[in-house]
């Protein structure tokens, strides 16, 4: 955990929101099929964008993060919003969830290989039946585009990478790769290949 703690802490550490304050424009698109008043769960948000959002939308929401760089700037975007958000430290490898879900939300969590199965199935686990997952990532073709996301081939999603994640827990209700434009602060701005999922928890 510490390497992954010590670079997020560092990437965070930047004067203002290095992914800014707005919320994930694929989660605004996709928010309607989050539930009234739901509890919802946002693991590695970061410095809260989409957490606060969802609270400010009527939600419980928890939102998951191993910096706690991310979590102080959460807090303190959650305090300017006058919004409450349950903040924990945890770390994906081993996160257990003790209550269940009406919706999670993954934007831009890129794992392992040899972690990213186990935590997926773990997520929808956390879902009850009927529930939501909402998820946008890079994808491979991401490679040598400047508009964020690592440079690395492994740390990339696909759909049939997801697909099998998800298997036999989530029923895909909208998947696509495709390219977009990001605005994102300054982490992710301009042209990007990103990878789209929602799935619904089977009963």
């Amino acid at each position: 955990m510490s390497q992954a703690l010590n670079f997020w802490d560092q990437q965070l550490s930047v004067d203002g929101y290095k992914y800014g304050t707005a919320p994930n424009a694929f989660l605004t698109r996709q928010a309607h099929r989050i539930a009234a008043h739901a509890k919802v769960l946002v693991p590695g948000d970061g410095e809260g964008r989409n957490s606060v959002w969802l609270a400010e939308q009527g939600h419980q929401v928890t939102a998951l993060d191993a910096s706690a760089v991310g979590l102080q700037k959460a807090k303190a975007l959650a305090m300017d919003r006058g919004v409450t958000v349950q903040l924990l430290r945890a770390d994906l490898a081993d996160w257990q969830a003790e209550t269940l879900f009406d919706a999670v939300v993954l934007t831009y969590v890129h794992l392992p290989p040899g972690l990213r199965p186990q935590a997926h199935r773990r997520l929808a686990q956390a879902l009850r039946p009927g529930g939501v997952l909402i998820l946008e990532a890079f994808h491979p073709l991401q490679l040598g585009h400047t508009s964020g996301g690592p440079q690395q081939t492994d740390l990339l999603y696909t759909l049939e990478m997801l697909h099998e994640d998800f298997r036999g827990l989530l029923e895909a209700d909208g998947a696509q790769e495709c390219e977009t434009t990001l605005h994102e602060g300054p982490g992710h701005q301009g042209r990007a290949w990103v990878t789209r999922y929602v799935g619904t928890r089977s009963a």
